[in-house]
């Protein structure tokens, strides 16, 4: 054998594989490779728009979240405000309270010194009229009586 032979059939078959290759296997070498490049494409802006909306997403809690801290806020004043207009409504119930007992206090004890003093009327009347029993079994003057029985009761 001829190493000239052998080489250009080799060549020639060589030639032959890569005609062959080219023709049958290339094609779907490659549409298998572009359908794979398509497949990471997708994937890669699927994960772009993933992050995208994670950020947006992530804005958006911030903002939920901020929103819900001052509307807490909010509350938390509302209801100090309420807490401190309870406070005062109580106290002036129980200014408006004590002001009524006290009412009623002075009340009753003016009711018990006018009846202390009707009791001590009373008993100056007995006593006057003891007073006066006794003047008049002692001496009968009606003048001085009169006299003694006016003063009494304009000291009464």
């Amino acid at each position: 054998m001829n190493i000239n032979l052998t080489l250009i059939a080799q060549a020639l078959t060589f030639a032959a594989f890569i005609w062959f290759t080219v023709k049958f296997v290339w094609p779907f070498m490659l549409r298998a490779i572009e359908a794979r490049q398509k497949i990471i494409a997708d994937g890669l802006a699927a994960a772009e728009r993933g992050n995208r909306s994670l950020e947006l997403s992530a804005r958006q809690a911030d903002e939920v979240s901020r929103h819900a801290r001052e509307r807490a806020a909010e509350i938390l004043v509302q209801a100090e405000k309420r807490a401190a207009q309870l406070v005062d409504e109580a106290k002036t119930a129980a200014k408006e309270e004590g002001n009524r007992e006290k009412a009623a206090a002075k009340a009753e004890i003016e009711q018990e010194a006018a009846r202390a003093r009707e009791q001590l009327r009373e008993q100056v009347a007995a006593l006057a009229v003891a007073g006066a029993e006794k003047i008049l079994r002692r001496e009968v003057d009606a003048r001085a009586h009169a006299d003694l029985l006016e003063s009494i009761k304009r000291q009464l």
